[in-house]
């Protein structure tokens, strides 16, 4: 099996069963990517950091540099990754739509929403998880206290999360 029908495969599986969007969706590439050896976990972090500064969903980005990266440089692994793990939600999103509206006020439908919810927010909460390793919190003191002091700026004050996100980077530069 070549490394472009891996990357097919692995991403195909992540866009079918990646409900909940982009975060949900980290543990099962990070299980599909880094688990699997084709990057390091110091890397994986690299690119979830890299894809929630750059325009677009986490789940395409990190599908797009990972494509690239894996195969040694390949556009074509860039383009194949991205589309593997947009095409599968694409088509599922269609026909949920049509099946939903069909059957929008039956209670097994509304059952199942319900149902779905705890589920993304567990997802997520493994994302975060995930996120809380040795790469990201390499001097313990400084990086708890600037996710301690930017998870407040956002929940207590308000402050906008792009602001927050600078100054958090202005600090960094200052301190590491």
């Amino acid at each position: 099996m070549t490394v472009y029908l891996k990357l097919i495969w692995a991403y195909l599986k992540i866009g079918i069963f990646g409900f909940g969007g982009g975060y949900a969706m980290l543990s099962l590439i990070q299980r599909e990517v880094v688990d699997s050896g084709w990057i390091s976990t110091n890397t994986f972090t690299d690119i979830v950091a890299i894809s929630q500064m750059t325009p677009g969903p986490i789940g395409i980005n990190s599908a797009t540099y990972i494509g690239y990266t894996v195969p040694g440089g390949s556009v074509l692994g860039s383009i194949l990754a991205t589309l593997a793990v947009v095409i599968p939600p694409y088509f599922l999103a269609l026909y949920v739509y049509h099946f939903v509206e069909k059957h929008k006020e039956s209670t097994t439908i509304k059952g199942i929403f319900t149902g779905l919810r705890p589920v993304v927010v567990g997802l997520i909460a493994s994302a975060a998880l995930l996120l809380m390793n040795r790469e990201n919190f390499s001097d313990n003191t400084y990086s708890i206290a600037i996710c301690a002091a930017a998870f407040c700026a956002v929940y207590f004050t308000k402050i906008h999360p792009i602001l927050v996100i600078i100054l958090a980077g202005v600090v960094g530069f200052f301190i590491y």
